[in-house]
């Protein structure tokens, strides 16, 4: 596979990620991080270092809103429910 393509193979799947995380917006940002160590929030900070390296300048929030579909205040309200004492437990216990 050349260059070019590999780029667009790893653009289309990352878009394709997005899009799955979008119609699962259920999947709370807490499990992500018990189960996967990275959430939402983490793919807006790589995107925001990716962007910054490549000489575009993004603050956290822009790239917020690319990940999440809308600015994060409103998926927030709309799609983050408070986190349980068990997923508290969960994530304090892997960060030891």
């Amino acid at each position: 596979m050349n260059k070019q393509t590999q780029t667009e193979v790893e653009a289309a799947t990352f878009r394709r990620l997005l899009e799955h995380l979008d119609a699962n917006k259920d999947v709370q940002n807490i499990d992500l991080m018990i189960l996967a160590d990275f959430c939402r929030n983490c793919l807006a900070k790589w995107y925001t270092t990716a962007a910054t390296e490549r000489g575009v300048e993004i603050d956290y929030e822009q790239a917020r809103e690319v990940i999440y579909k809308m600015p994060y205040s409103e998926w927030k309200a709309n799609h983050q429910a408070p986190a349980s004492e068990e997923q508290l437990a969960a994530l304090a216990a892997k960060a030891k």
